[in-house]
């Protein structure tokens, strides 16, 4: 098990890939890549033909170049660190402290591994790979990467996620929650946490429940309270990361709230209808003092 340190100081537990797994997996892109090249090459036969040898020997080494280094670096930023040989095995690159690769991880992967893979035939990589403890090659040595294992033969079988809670825990610890304050925590703490309860399912178990503590122990630190008693340490980062998932979306609603407020316009008093004129009245007619009859 190859122990990653995050910059928030937080260890990663991530099972590397071992020499063998990585250099069949090679073996699959390289075959997949040089079979994409070969039938790229017999579809433009004809119109390398039609060029002079000079022309010709340019547009085929700008498709080796596009095949061989192109293609896995676009594949490796599309796929977050999947290619086809990494996929059939159950393998992925990621950065040194667990997070996905960028693009720029993945240029500086396919740039070093041409030469070090083609141009020298594997080589130093098997030399690196065999120092390192990790089994870095070089490219990943420059460009801050780690191959490791995603799927583990048997790690998840027969356990659940996470251990589930009596009703008077969850009680108990639902109150907490809400006091609690995650204003320090970084991110770099909620990212090992994220990525923990990710692949908790593939861990052994007791270093998965070394990897809980540790990580408790990094969130109480940060938040000055106590884990509750009896609450397993995995069900507990599982409560406090719900928690913050839920004033994030409460914020954002209120955020989105006063977005609309400001928008609407503004309130006007309703014009009450006017009123007819009141005519006075005029003078009255002189009594002439005749009355009808009865």
């Amino acid at each position: 098990m190859s122990q990653l340190v995050t910059g928030e100081a937080v260890v990663l537990g991530l099972r590397s890939a071992k020499l063998p797994s990585r250099a069949l997996a090679i073996w699959l892109d390289l075959f997949a890549e040089f079979a994409v090249l070969i039938g790229v090459l017999y579809l433009l036969d004809s119109t390398l033909n039609a060029v002079d040898s000079a022309a010709a020997a340019a547009i085929a080494l700008g498709l080796m170049v596009f095949c061989l280094v192109g293609v896995p670096v676009l594949v490796e930023t599309l796929t977050r660190g999947r290619s086809l040989g990494k996929l059939a095995l159950g393998l992925r690159v990621v950065r040194t402290d667990g997070g996905p690769v960028r693009f720029r991880h993945a240029l500086v992967r396919g740039l070093v591994g041409f030469a070090e893979l083609l141009m020298f035939m594997g080589v130093p990589a098997v030399v690196c790979s065999l120092v390192s403890p990790e089994g870095r090659r070089l490219g990943d040595v420059f460009a801050g990467t780690l191959v490791v294992r995603e799927r583990v033969p048997g790690a998840g079988a027969g356990r659940a996620a996470l251990p589930p809670l009596s009703p008077e825990l969850m009680q108990g610890l639902g109150g907490g929650l809400v006091a609690l304050d995650l204003s320090a925590v970084p991110e770099g703490l909620w990212l090992a946490i994220r990525q923990y309860l990710g692949r908790i399912g593939q861990l052994d178990p007791a270093v998965g429940h070394g990897m809980a503590l540790r990580l408790v122990g990094d969130l109480v630190a940060r938040t000055g309270q106590a884990a509750p008693y009896g609450v397993p340490p995995a069900a507990y980062l599982g409560a406090v990361l719900a928690e913050r998932q839920r004033r994030d979306w409460e914020r954002s609603l209120g955020h989105q709230a006063q977005q609309q407020a400001s928008q609407a316009p503004p309130y006007a008093p309703p014009v009450p209808a006017p009123t007819p004129p009141v005519t006075p009245p005029g003078p009255s007619a002189p009594s002439t003092g005749f009355a009808p009859p009865a």
